[in-house]
Parts: structure tokens; C-alpha cells; sequence
């Protein structure tokens, strides 16, 4: 990829940095340096070890965190809380977001977090998932300040002694429950008092979940309301020029994006540039987003299974489609793939330029209809 001058581009980073020091400026969290400003998102059900792992490869990730973690589940050794905390010697720095409502598990969950390789612990305080709310996690948590905050004081101690100052806590917050009542300006300063390093907040309520647009304006506000530690914007990053005008709107030390990395990876790595140089770097070709996907589902593989590799690229294709220009019949293919064969074929043939005419996937499924299912 090649990086090229774009005059608008220019213009948006001088207006940034005359508005926001931090552009541009590497992230330190407490005691952990990042080296960049810019962190991926947990999303759950989408940011396994193995997404992480291409997410890095591909450039300029400051922090990247888990799946949101379930105390109880890691506390238990239950396999799925235990595939969802797996990282590895390549996945660093990384950050352990648990979530939950009661202070004695979080505590429990934070010390094995930091016993079992976290830089960085989070509470999650903004899911809007009824899964997570209705356990009094997520953002139930802001419905009722004071608990909160005497629970994040008792995670805090825990974090601070069983990693004796090295692992910094953290919290991801959302505006508030409703639109008509904004409490992250007031909980950000709070945690910040009760020994936070660092707060994100996704510039949505609960109740708006991921419709509408963020509030820029309410991001600002949580970052205006804190004396000294850094506050992360989150919400509607698609372009890396959304990271520069977040920066540039809401003063925010940096940028944590979710939804916008799942098509592209390498977005990290784009905004980085634009924010230090001002270069507009190109989406990668298609042989290179290729075998993007080629190692994203092998690593599935690696640390998980085939069953699940197959079963979650079939629905990930779709976002990597997104920037693959026409693919229907790629996707079709993948998703009537039975072994990891049948998904290498796919890719392999869409590079050779097939699979982008409905004729192609019908051979396609004639030739390997038979193919053997690989049992795990």
C-alpha cells in the first residue's frame, strides 16, 4: 500500500491538532505505553484471539480487548469463558474486559485476569445486551452511581494488589441509560477519584443501543469532565477520517473502534498515518485482504475448532465482502462449505477470478457437494 497526499486531509489534521494535543500522540494507560492512540473494540461474539491476532498483523493497533468475560465463567474454568479469555505471546498488549454487577466475583475475576496475562482490566459499564444488563452488568451499572463506584473501588484494590501497580483498571461506559439523562460526565470523574486510568465511552445511550448517531457533543462533555487521566471516544468510526474528526470534535486522548474493524483490519493503521503524517494510506488489494481472510480462518482453526472456524466464517464473510466488491457467490460458497478445504477452494478460486458470476457457484457446489464432512 502506498501512501498519498490528500489536501483535504491536510486541512483536517492541522484544524485537529490545533484543537487536540493528543493527536497523533501514543497512548500510556497508567503504567502501560501503548504505541499508538488507537484500540479495538470487544466485540462480542467477533474479536477472538484469532481477529486480534490479523488485527495486529496488519498494522498500528494500540490495545486490542477480549470478548466481554464473564467472572463466574472464568472463576469456574468454563470452556467457553476460558476460549473467550485465550490470548497468546502475539496478542499483546492486551486488555481483560469483564462484566457483572457483583463486587466480590469482579474482584475474583480481575486478580485471575491479571494472574493469567492482562495489561489492562476493564469493567464493561455500556453493554446494552439484555443478557448482560438483566445481571446488573453492562450499563445497568449506571443506573446506580454510588454502588458502582464502591464496587469499582473494590476491583481497584484487588487489581492494585495482585498486580502491585503494574495492571491498570479501566471502565467503558455509555452516556446514560436515556436521552434524557447523560450520567458518564459525572461517573468518568467519579471512577478517575475511586483509582481509574483510563474511561471509554461510546457516545450512544442504552436505550439507542447502535441506532442513530453518536453524540460527539456528549463525548466531549465526558472528556471535559475528567482532571487528568485520558478519556477514549468510541462509536461511528467507518472511516479513518471519522478517528481524526472524533479527535479533533471531542478533545479525546484517543480512539477505540468496533464495527468499523471487522470489514477492514487495517483501518488501524490508516488512521495512524493520517493522524501522524497526514497520508492517506489505500485499502490493502484484493490478494492481500485474501489472505487475510485466509489466516483469520486458519487461526480460528488453531485455537478453537473446525466447527467453529466454518461456522463463524460463514457469517464473517459478509463483512469482509464488504470490501471485496461484488461476491455473492464467494459468500454462497463459503457458506455451504464443509471443511476447511471447501473454504481455501473458495478463496482460492474467487483469486483466480471465479466465484463472482451465480453460473461460477453453481459448478462451484457441483464439485464439491461430496466433499466429506470433517468431524470435531
Amino acid at each position: 500500500m502506498i501512501a498519498h497526499a490528500d489536501q483535504s486531509v491536510t486541512d483536517a489534521l492541522v484544524r485537529a491538532r490545533a484543537a487536540n494535543d493528543r493527536v497523533g500522540v501514543p497512548l500510556s494507560i497508567g503504567p502501560v505505553d501503548l504505541e499508538t492512540n488507537l484500540l479495538l473494540a470487544p466485540i462480542a461474539g467477533y474479536c477472538d484471539l484469532a481477529f486480534r491476532i490479523v488485527t495486529r498483523k496488519c498494522g498500528s493497533l494500540g490495545l486490542a480487548c477480549t470478548d466481554l468475560l464473564s467472572p463466574h465463567g472464568l472463576l469456574r474454568g468454563n470452556e467457553q469463558s476460558m476460549d473467550l479469555a485465550r490470548t497468546s505471546i502475539d496478542d499483546q498488549p492486551i486488555c481483560m474486559q469483564l462484566y457483572g454487577g457483583d463486587g466480590d466475583i469482579l474482584a475474583d475475576g480481575a486478580r485471575w485476569a491479571v494472574d493469567h496475562g492482562a495489561k489492562v482490566v476493564d469493567i464493561n459499564m455500556g453493554c446494552p445486551v439484555d443478557k448482560v444488563t438483566k445481571k446488573d452488568g453492562g450499563s445497568m451499572l449506571l443506573c446506580d452511581p454510588p454502588r458502582t463506584l464502591r464496587i469499582f473501588e473494590q476491583v481497584a484494590r484487588a487489581v492494585e494488589s495482585a498486580s502491585r501497580g503494574r495492571v491498570p483498571l479501566t471502565a467503558k461506559v455509555r452516556l446514560g441509560w436515556h436521552e434524557g439523562c447523560w450520567v458518564a460526565p459525572y461517573m468518568a470523574r467519579q471512577l478517575e477519584r475511586a483509582g481509574a486510568a483510563l474511561v471509554t465511552v461510546h457516545g450512544r445511550t442504552t436505550e439507542q443501543r447502535f441506532r442513530g448517531s453518536v453524540h460527539l457533543d456528549g463525548i466531549a462533555e465526558v472528556v471535559a469532565s475528567v482532571e487528568s487521566i485520558p478519556v477514549i471516544g468510541n462509536g461511528d468510526v467507518k472511516q479513518p477520517i471519522d478517528a481524526l474528526a472524533m479527535m479533533e470534535r471531542t478533545g479525546c486522548a484517543g480512539v477505540m473502534i468496533g464495527r468499523g474493524a471487522l470489514s477492514a483490519p487495517w483501518i488501524f493503521d490508516q488512521a495512524w498515518a493520517m493522524q501522524t503524517t497526514g497520508a492517506v494510506i489505500p485499502d490493502p488489494d484484493e490478494k492481500t485482504k485474501l489472505d487475510i481472510m485466509r489466516e483469520y480462518f486458519d487461526r480460528m482453526v488453531e485455537y478453537r475448532t473446525v466447527r467453529y472456524a466454518l461456522a463463524n466464517m460463514r457469517s464473517r464473510v459478509s463483512w469482509f465482502g464488504k470490501r471485496l466488491g461484488p461476491c455473492k457467490p464467494l459468500k454462497e460458497a463459503i457458506r455451504v462449505s464443509k471443511t476447511p478445504g471447501d473454504v481455501h477452494r473458495a478463496l482460492d478460486e474467487f483469486e483466480a477470478g471465479g466465484l463472482r458470476t451465480w453460473q461460477q457457484v453453481e459448478d462451484h457446489q457441483r464439485a464439491h457437494v461430496n466433499a466429506p464432512s470433517l468431524a470435531t
